[in-house]
């Protein structure tokens, strides 16, 4: 069976790392408010010459990166190799909040703009709160 994306506007092959991106753009936009306008998945870019894809890329109303997520497969554990990997992509896309999760476990990081650090956030904002940060 086949999952809808609805930033891609297309189905595309039902993966456990699918099924988990799937779920989160549907809870973006369903309860964070996230305009689908808003929102991209397989967000392709460069690093150090080499192609990444970021899992979903959430915009602000300037069409900035505001929100980076990183989907894994419920099997794979969100761990520093995940964490790295995340950094990597923020090296490029200079996003305010990054989430990294495998539908099981998740870790959200929002920079702090006092200090440039990015610190664990138990609380997610919404679309409207994340632009006002």
């Amino acid at each position: 069976m086949n999952l809808f994306d609805p930033l891609r506007k297309k189905y595309v092959n039902n993966s456990p790392e699918e099924a988990v991106r799937q779920s989160i753009i549907n809870w973006l936009i369903n309860e964070k408010g996230v305009p689908v306008t808003h929102m991209m998945s397989e967000y392709a870019f460069t690093y150090n010459n080499l192609q990444y894809r970021a899992d979903i890329i959430v915009f602000d109303k300037q069409l900035n990166p505001l929100l980076m997520v990183e989907c894994k497969a419920p099997e794979i554990p969100i761990d520093n190799k995940v964490i790295q990997q995340c950094i990597r992509y923020y090296n490029v896309l200079k996003v305010k909040y990054i989430l990294a999760t495998n539908g099981k476990t998740s870790y959200l990081c929002a920079l702090n703009n006092e200090n440039g650090q990015f610190e664990f956030s138990k609380d997610f904002p919404d679309y409207k709160q994340m632009l006002e940060k």
